[in-house]
């Protein structure tokens, strides 16, 4: 039976290299390293998850496709589960950008031997888009995938040094344009629709806080509109 992923694994699995040894770090329900199993994409495959009920759920699927012998479950926390260089190519999908960041950083040995991380923050994307780019990694892609009616935002990542522009790519990536234009022009105005929000709800307030607030968000919103312009032309 052939697997099908939802639009936002399948575009994780697209970016998996031929023969890469691959660790999905939150592995869930297993799908991630059954479908590439099942296309002959990766050298080597680590399925792991801090709970015991998804890791086991994804030894059953795993069992299901025929795959036993070819994926290694592991049961613990982000990268504490990985030995220094056993894998060359990290997935962390569906969980926030602050908890990415922190797993980042719990085995920096391990950390430092990975060649390319992809990564799908839920929320938090500005946060860890700022964490990478001031510690040695570059943001090689940035790409949107749209599922439902939520667009999520999967970033590649690799050793190196970030050109940081504008701190507005932080909120809108650093490779925006190499993503469909009516995409990336909806997830903008997106952006700008959710500023403006706020700008409505603390526009009537007087507090120190709510100002601040306030201003904030009028020079977001300027810096997205202008960043639309960009993308149109």
């Amino acid at each position: 039976m052939q697997l099908k992923l939802t639009p936002r694994l399948k575009k994780i699995t697209e970016l998996i290299k031929q023969d890469s040894r691959v660790a999905d770090i939150g592995t869930d329900h297993g799908y991630i390293p059954i479908y590439l199993l099942e296309n002959k994409i990766p050298a080597y495959v680590i399925a792991s998850d801090v709970n015991e009920g998804p890791l086991e759920t994804a030894k059953k699927n795993i069992e299901a496709y025929g795959y036993a012998n070819q994926a290694e479950l592991r049961l613990g926390s982000g990268l504490e589960t990985l030995q220094p260089g056993e894998v060359d190519t990290v997935i962390i999908a569906g969980m926030g950008g602050i908890l990415i960041t922190e797993l980042l950083q719990v085995v920096p040995q391990v950390t430092k031997e990975i060649e390319t991380f992809i990564l799908q923050p839920m929320q938090a994307q500005q946060e860890l888009r700022r964490y990478l780019a001031n510690n040695g990694f570059t943001i090689t892609q940035d790409l949107l995938v749209k599922e439902d009616t939520r667009i999520y935002e999967i970033i590649v990542v690799q050793k190196g040094e970030q050109v940081i522009e504008d701190e507005i790519y932080y909120e809108i990536g650093f490779h925006l344009k190499s993503n469909p234009k009516a995409l990336a022009e909806e997830f903008l105005l997106g952006k700008m629709h959710a500023q403006k929000e706020i700008i409505a709800s603390v526009e009537r307030q007087n507090s120190p806080a709510a100002i601040e607030k306030h201003q904030e968000c009028v020079k977001k919103v300027a810096k997205l509109e202008e960043a639309l312009e960009w993308l149109r032309n």
